[in-house]
Formats: structure tokens, C-alpha cells, sequence
């Protein structure tokens, strides 16, 4: 799968036993339709990052493209972090250090579980030189 950002190929990434996708070139990661629920895993913490989502434009501001239908993908806001969410429902981009910034504002990763994930892999795939 390649980058909607860069167009660089992604690599596959587990966290939680939940698949992600990572680019090694922006860093961004794309998460597939249901993976940012199956790594929250609490019913309500579910429901509460979901309901934060609005949709929104910023001029100037290019839709990406759903790496899975290549169809412009909506823009939405949550807790001030503007994301890319494909309109068919195939899943969500997180541009560098989105995640973690959601994760961290919404409270919705109270024992930072899967910060502490991400810190890990990100950073031995820096002390690698990758």
C-alpha cells in the first residue's frame, strides 16, 4: 500500500495485535476501518473518539487519497487535529504525531498503552537509521 501523503510504499506495523500501516517516509500511519477502535478496546472511550469526529474543510488544504479506493477523502476534526477519513469507510490517515496527539487530548489512552507502543517502535526504527 502506498502513502496518500508521500507516495512512498508503507510498511506493516503491530501494535496491540492490531495491523497498522506506517510510512517510513513522512511518518504518517493509516489505520484501516475498525483498527483505532479494536487498539482503544473500552466500549466507551470507543464511543467518545468516534463522536468527537466533525467534518470540516481548511481552504488551502488538499484532500488526500484513500490509499485502498483512490477517492478524495473527507476532512474531519478532532479535538483540533485535522485528519484524513476515506468517504467509503475504508479507514483513517494520521499524519506524524497525530495519533499520539489525540490519544493525549482526549484522555482515550489513559494508561498511555498504545503511546508507549508507538514510542517504542518509532524509536528503535530511528536508532536503526530506518
Amino acid at each position: 500500500m502506498n502513502c496518500p501523503r508521500c507516495g512512498k510504499s508503507m510498511i506493516t506495523l503491530e501494535i496491540k495485535e492490531v495491523e497498522i500501516d506506517y510510512c517510513l517516509s513522512c511518518h504518517g500511519i493509516w489505520l484501516d476501518n475498525g483498527e483505532l477502535e479494536l487498539l482503544l478496546r473500552d466500549a466507551k472511550r470507543k464511543e467518545k473518539l468516534l463522536q468527537s469526529f466533525l467534518l470540516t474543510s481548511v481552504p488551502g488544504e488538499k484532500p488526500l487519497k484513500c490509499p485502498v479506493c483512490h477517492k478524495k477523502m473527507l476532512q474531519v476534526m478532532v479535538k483540533k487535529v485535522l485528519l484524513d477519513k476515506c468517504r467509503h469507510g475504508h479507514g483513517l490517515w494520521f499524519d506524524n504525531d497525530e495519533l499520539q496527539k489525540i490519544l493525549e487530548m482526549g484522555d482515550f489512552d489513559p494508561d498511555n498503552t498504545i503511546k508507549k507502543h508507538l514510542t517504542e517502535i518509532f524509536n528503535n526504527k530511528e536508532a536503526k537509521g530506518e
